[in-house]
């Protein structure tokens, strides 16, 4: 399909800048293709739902995933740059997207240290060191660690500072309350470098409203990557290419999820992330199964839908593809319909944005 059917004018202002207080103080916007838009808030959502119902939750963690470092090369001077993680291939190696990623060629040692002024000063106490292995498409290169396991962990932690989305981080500088707003309340499994925003949502009081009201909560584990913010460069859909994501969904997981889909309750993914894990696990016949692996699954209009019965969501960027997701799951030109909608009535668009709850175009 056409990337540019897929574009929407969005004002500046409506980019959320910072998250409302409290987490579900959120508006809530309701999506039934062929039924008019329902203007909510995030606390509405147990009653739009029903008993019987479940919601599955990714528990990923966001982990300080941005580290600044300098290039060091035999014969030259060294050269400051910037990698950030997105997927983890080994104990000890990284892929990463670096930039500016001119500077950094294969056999190169980069030694990262705390980021901000004076970062090269400090490393030669507290840096990590990394070769680069390869180096890819779109600025993405390959990192092997000097350190593995636990203790690269702790040192990215250490040394890492939080990735907060560009659309935010180009207008604001990160600080210390990012680091409570972009992490979701239940998240328990690190290893993301995104956070699943949908979930952003969810406060204590909400969950137990949710609980009071008969509806189930389940928890996958998606690892969102750094390439869920890369814009799609091609004018088709066919060309553009996604980057892999682990996930992992357990045995006990994916068999309540298959029994409340037989008693007749739905299965309502928080967020394009479960959605899309829950989607990768599922058979031809609507049976999710466990799940342990990597995903590049890519959903665009024309996809059937096998595993999720509705969606809870935030507001997506134009051209994107999780705008090009929501598309395939209410219909395009519902979706842009409400997005207009959206925009109007002064929604709060992206990460720190508000909320929609999205049913399937079953017609599509």
């Amino acid at each position: 399909m056409r990337v540019d059917l897929f574009d929407f004018d969005l004002p500046e202002a409506r980019i959320a800048l910072r998250p409302v207080s409290p987490r579900d103080a959120s508006r809530l916007l309701v999506v039934r293709p062929g039924a008019p838009l329902a203007d909510r808030g995030v606390r509405d959502l147990p009653a739009c739902l029903a008993p019987g119902d479940v919601l599955v939750f990714n528990d990923t963690r966001v982990i300080p995933a941005r580290l600044t470092g300098i290039r060091h090369r035999a014969g030259g001077s060294g050269q400051r740059c910037e990698a950030m993680l997105h997927l983890r291939e080994a104990p000890d190696r990284w892929r990463a997207f670096a930039r500016p990623a001119k500077r950094l060629a294969p056999g190169d040692r980069v030694r990262f240290g705390p980021a901000g002024e004076g970062a090269g000063e400090t490393c030669a106490l507290t840096g990590l060191d990394a070769t680069v292995e390869a180096k890819g498409e779109g600025g993405e290169i390959t990192l092997r660690f000097d350190l593995a396991g636990p203790v690269l962990d702790e040192a990215i932690a250490a040394l890492g500072a939080l990735p907060l989305p560009p659309y935010i981080a180009g207008k604001r500088a990160t600080d210390a309350q990012d680091a409570t707003d972009y992490q979701t309340i239940y998240a328990r499994e690190p290893g993301a470098v995104a956070a699943p925003t949908a979930g952003l949502h969810f406060s204590d009081n909400l969950l137990a409203a949710i609980d009071n009201a008969g509806i189930g909560r389940a928890h996958v584990t998606l690892h969102v990557g750094a390439g869920t913010f890369l814009p799609v460069k091609a004018d088709d859909t066919d060309a553009h290419r996604m980057h892999a994501e682990i996930g992992t969904i357990d045995v006990a997981t994916a068999e309540r999820l298959n029994g409340v889909r037989a008693r007749g309750g739905r299965v309502v993914a928080v967020g394009t992330t479960a959605l899309r894990l829950l989607e990768s696990a599922a058979g031809s016949d609507g049976t999710i199964r466990p799940f342990a692996g990597a995903t590049e699954i890519f959903i665009t209009p024309g996809y059937r839908f096998r595993a999720v019965d509705a969606l809870v969501t935030n507001f997506h960027l134009p051209r994107s593809t999780l705008f090009m997701l929501v598309s395939a799951f209410s219909g395009l030109d519902t979706m842009r319909a409400a997005y207009a909608h959206a925009i109007a009535q002064g929604y709060r668009f992206y990460s720190y944005g508000d909320a929609s709850l999205l049913f399937p175009d079953r017609a599509g």
